[in-house]
């Protein structure tokens, strides 16, 4: 009789265990912060972010400090700063041509730094609010939006401007179809994304969307299948079929979001807003459902999900209550 009870409560205590590691892992977030690496005196405003894999550093635009922080990965510590921009908005980092380019809003220049180093620079002159940048796997070039409605095509290593897309309005977070026929573009002021055609370098559909404007931050998900688009007004997260722009779904998000990234791998989407808060969406099939809010700080909008990495980078900056710093996060 005693040894039946020892083996009843046994059965019981497991159970208990069991039913207790399903309620901690239900409960834990699909986000968590690892790591805070200060960026220094830096202060204003902070924009996008962009990964030099080999040498284990990401690109931070310090947009209010008119520089480009350079982050240690490895290390946890600010390495060095590129000075002397004008309010820089996009990077990007060429590993075919070792480069790293910046485009800046103020004056409207591409600079490409070469190397380790830094040290030598070439310069495109855009004239006008030289805003986002992406790389092309294509064809290893770089994507520029710039100007009251245009995308350039720039050659990395000598900073050539290889072809010009005209748009009906400055454009905001665009991506190329990895299929290599389509690059998606964000236009607000036209209230439309923009559809371009990349073998004849022209905008050949728009997409219009009466129920929502400032459409800033984009991603594609499922190689493209879906275009993710976040809205700020009011704010929402649309999936959008690739192939013939109809919305699949759209569902409410944070305030002010800035960046949208997919994780492919987790059917995941990640919105970062500058009311302080990163919400994580899960994909299913057709729905987008919203998993989970995770607090972060007032005014942190941009960020950087690195697939090669398995994380999340968000820029948060100087505040009364916190430094300037890079949050890394790590999925699920």
């Amino acid at each position: 009789m005693i040894a039946r009870r020892r083996y009843i409560a046994l059965l019981l205590g497991v159970a208990w265990l069991l039913a207790a590691a399903d309620n901690a892992s239900a409960q834990q977030p699909p986000l968590e912060l690892i790591d805070k690496i200060p960026l220094g005196p830096v202060a204003g405003r902070i924009d996008h972010m962009a990964i030099d894999h080999a040498r284990h550093r990401l690109f931070v635009a310090e947009m209010g400090n008119d520089a480009v922080g350079v982050v240690d990965l490895e290390h946890r510590a600010l390495l060095t700063q590129v000075a002397g921009l004008d309010e820089p908005q996009g990077v990007a980092y060429s590993a075919e041509a070792d480069t790293l380019l910046v485009a800046n809003g103020g004056n409207g220049a591409v600079i490409g730094y070469h190397g380790a180093d830094y040290a030598s620079a070439d310069r495109l002159d855009l004239k006008d609010d030289a805003d986002n940048i992406r790389m092309d796997p294509m064809s290893g070039q770089a994507w520029v939006g710039f100007g009251s409605g245009a995308l350039a095509a720039i050659d990395p290593a000598t900073l050539r401007k290889v072809s010009e897309v005209s748009l009906r309005g400055h454009p905001e977070g665009f991506q190329t179809d990895p299929s290599g026929k389509y690059i998606f573009v964000n236009v607000p002021d036209d209230r439309e994304i923009a559809v371009v055609d990349r073998a004849s370098g022209r905008q050949i559909d728009a997409w219009k969307n009466t129920d929502a404007n400032g459409n800033f931050p984009m991603a594609l998900a499922n190689n493209g299948e879906k275009v993710i688009v976040v809205f700020r007004n009011p704010a929402r997260v649309f999936a959008i079929e690739g192939n013939t722009g109809v919305i699949l779904a759209r569902e409410p998000t944070c305030d002010d979001a800035d960046d949208v990234f997919a994780d492919d791998k987790r059917q995941r989407i990640y919105v970062s807003c500058g009311s302080g808060a990163i919400d994580v969406f899960q994909m299913k099939d057709d729905e987008i459902l919203r998993m989970a809010r995770i607090e972060t700080v007032a005014g942190a909008r941009t960020s950087l999900f690195d697939v090669e990495m398995d994380r999340l980078f968000l820029a948060v900056r100087s505040t009364s209550r916190e430094p300037a710093a890079i949050w890394e996060y790590q999925p699920e």
